[in-house]
């Protein structure tokens, strides 16, 4: 056959893509339900009668769960087989979630929250696994474009679906059942298209166990000493200090296991690899900057306007609805053999640093419409970045060393939307309160006799002008990595004929 009449690409097998489709369902189903949770939390806690503080542990216990599962995921669905790692994963989220409503006791429901968030937190890992494994160079962005959408589709329709259940039909118990016709619909496909495979019990005595030990443990303080930190206080707290001091050493002592370990559950040295060190660190700080999109607009029309999620909807779909193509394009992009990736990468961090600079303008006056160019900026920015990184990072991974990449990103995934969300917290807390002091100062001098509604017109400029400060911190934030994206390794476009 000649060069210039390239032989078709192979079809893919039905069975693979029902696989694959049944994955990729069952990661979007973990991340709706842990922000749909999330979001409905405080009305789940007023339906059963909790108080705020208790409360809080159940979001808590959803991502430590969530977190410790991550790095191992891949090993063990590799071990017991994808088909019946996907089945146990499903069944045991899907079991819990039918109960959750009718649980009365705050310690239960924390604990089973925890559980489910084991169980959910496992099925992401397998989406970029089996996008590396199953799928031919001709699709595979189409498939890292899918796995993109787990951080820029899921997150922002969560918040519709949050809206539905609490605002617009008033069921809260919708919060944990959503996921029931999406786990059933993703076990038949996997199940059916998933091939049938021995256990590999091999595979047990060679696992870093020791290691794993200080992994899951370690990440179960550091969740809590970074998600309970802002109520009690962080370091004044002895609690906090205590787990994030014994929590970062056992960290270390997992990171040192798994580097000397001859079978890891994360390969560690893969991290040498420029492209995927510094990508590594961009993801990280990608996912925090991608905060911006929704956590700051919903925060200040909540606190100034008085928003209820279901009203501040539209500026989710603004970035949700997008992606449901933006993905694929920008893979069809990078195909193209005149494009450079790093420089659509560079363009995706640009379109999110014009976001974060044109939100930072926000006044008391702005309401969601003021928030609409913004959005629109995002949902441009967010797949071109997302997309990119993850071609120029899988570019130079060994199909075999798929499971171990997958570990990894998926951990940082997890690790960069945590820390995301505590920067959020801290610095609203923190720049409120000095700007309430600031403000509270100048009209002690300026009015002799201060109107009534003075100390509510103050808390609300505090938290715009905070709302400003952490849009302008992301933009910046954004605006640097432009130059370490550009500094990654070329990748050249790959060959869609093979």
């Amino acid at each position: 056959m000649s060069a210039a009449n390239p032989q078709p690409a192979p079809a893919i097998p039905a069975k693979v893509l029902a696989a694959l489709t049944g994955i990729f369902i069952s990661a979007m189903m973990a991340g709706l339900n842990s922000r749909v949770g999330s979001l409905g939390l405080s009305d789940v806690q007023g339906a059963l009668g909790f108080a705020p503080d208790g409360a809080s542990w159940i979001t808590t216990s959803y991502t430590a769960g969530e977190i410790l599962i991550t790095p191992f995921a891949t090993w063990f669905a590799i071990t017991l087989s994808v088909r019946r790692f996907h089945t146990i994963a499903i069944a045991i989220a899907s079991a819990i979630a039918i109960y959750l409503p009718f649980v009365q006791s705050l310690d239960l429901l924390v604990v089973l929250r925890f559980v489910q968030g084991m169980a959910s937190g496992a099925l992401v890992p397998l989406l970029m696994m089996m996008a590396l494994k199953a799928l031919p160079l001709h699709i595979r962005l189409h498939g890292l474009a899918l796995y993109a959408m787990t951080a820029t589709f899921s997150p922002n329709i969560a918040i519709w679906l949050s809206g539905q259940w609490l605002d617009a039909l008033h069921v809260w118990q919708l919060t944990y059942w959503q996921i029931l016709p999406i786990c059933a619909v993703a076990i038949a496909l996997v199940n059916w298209g998933a091939p049938k495979e021995p256990v590999k019990y091999a595979r047990f005595a060679q696992g870093d166990w020791l290691g794993m030990a200080f992994g899951v443990v370690s990440m179960v303080l550091l969740t809590i000493a970074l998600t309970q930190g802002e109520r009690l206080d962080w370091l004044n707290s002895k609690l906090i200090t205590l787990f994030l001091i014994n929590g970062s050493i056992l960290f270390g002592l997992f990171l040192l296991c798994e580097w000397h370990h001859p079978t890891p559950f994360i390969e560690l040295r893969l991290l040498g690899r420029r492209n995927l060190g510094l990508g590594a660190l961009i993801f990280t700080l990608l996912l925090m900057v991608m905060m911006s999109a929704t956590a700051l607009p919903m925060t200040f029309l909540s606190v100034v306007h008085e928003y209820r999620v279901y009203q501040a909807v539209p500026l989710a779909l603004i970035i949700a609805l997008p992606q449901l193509v933006l993905g694929s394009i920008v893979a069809l992009l990078l195909y193209k053999k005149w494009i450079d990736a790093r420089k659509v990468f560079a363009l995706g961090l640009a379109a999110l640093a014009a976001a974060c600079f044109v939100a930072a303008q926000v006044n008391m006056e702005w309401h969601r419409t003021e928030f609409y160019f913004a959005q629109v900026l995002q949902a441009i920015g967010q797949p071109m970045a997302v997309v990119s990184m993850l071609f120029l990072m899988t570019s130079v991974v060994d199909p075999k060393e798929g499971p171990y990449f997958s570990g990894i990103i998926n951990t940082l995934r997890v690790i960069g939307s945590l820390l995301g969300g505590v920067l959020v917290g801290h610095l609203m807390v923190t720049r409120t309160q000095f700007h309430s002091t600031v403000l509270s100062g100048h009209a002690a001098m300026t009015h002799g006799n201060p109107p009534q509604n003075l100390a509510e017109q103050i808390a609300m400029q505090s938290v715009t002008l905070s709302v400003a400060d952490v849009y302008n911190l992301f933009a910046i934030t954004a605006c640097l990595m432009i130059p370490m994206a550009l500094s990654m390794k070329y990748i050249p476009a790959p060959n869609t004929n093979s």
